[in-house]
């Protein structure tokens, strides 16, 4: 379904004003929880939730005490929503930007996807599986959940679709290590989850 809206930073600045956030969960989600406790020490790593909400999955990384943790959101109230519930979640990792126009310098080692790319215009999800990989180093992680699920004709996100149509958009960037239905969704959610990891592949080119 092509939007009949301009899904702008105007648009999502008025979801959260009226409280229309239905995607928020009002907690990390139960796989990307378990995927997070399985990481082992790494002060290096370099993280990034794009669209990230009110980004329950940065705090969760930020307290197990990961110090690189960045997330981009184009609308500022989801941005104030976590710098107001974690005080010390450092200011100049709070990037108020359009995911694509990002730039990789330096590059990401892991990329967190949740109810971002579910939001986004259809037509833009090529350009947002390039972006993804622009944006991580060479054997970088994209990890998340995608809706394997049919929303039906509205105009408005969220926006489902097939693993079929999804493994098109990521196979030129990225091998794939995990891509199955997830086992321990949230219960509303179980069974229309498409739990994913996949590590950019060593060469790409970028159009």
């Amino acid at each position: 379904m092509k939007p009949t809206i301009q899904l702008n930073e105007a648009y999502w600045s008025g979801r959260y004003a009226a409280n229309q956030t239905g995607w928020d969960a009002g907690a990390i989600t139960p796989p990307l929880r378990d995927y997070f406790d399985q990481l082992g020490p790494a002060d290096h790593q370099r993280f990034l939730v794009p669209g990230a909400g009110r980004a329950y999955e940065a705090e969760y990384l930020h307290e197990k005490g990961f110090p690189n943790v960045f997330v981009a959101d184009i609308a500022l109230e989801a941005l104030q929503a976590l710098q107001q519930r974690v005080p010390a979640f450092p200011a100049a990792h709070l990037l108020h930007r359009n995911f694509f126009e990002l730039q990789p310098s330096p590059p990401f080692d892991m990329l967190v996807e949740q109810t971002f790319f579910c939001a986004l215009d259809p037509a833009l999800r090529p350009a947002y599986a390039e972006q993804c990989a622009r944006l991580l180093r060479p054997g970088g992680t994209l990890v998340g959940l995608l809706f394997e699920t049919d929303f039906g004709d509205s105009p408005e996100p969220p926006f489902g679709g097939t693993r079929e149509e999804y493994r098109a958009y990521f196979d030129p960037y990225f091998n794939f290590a995990h891509f199955e239905t997830a086992y321990n969704s949230l219960r509303p959610r179980q069974g229309r989850e498409l739990f994913i990891c996949l590590k950019k592949k060593a060469a790409v080119r970028h159009k």
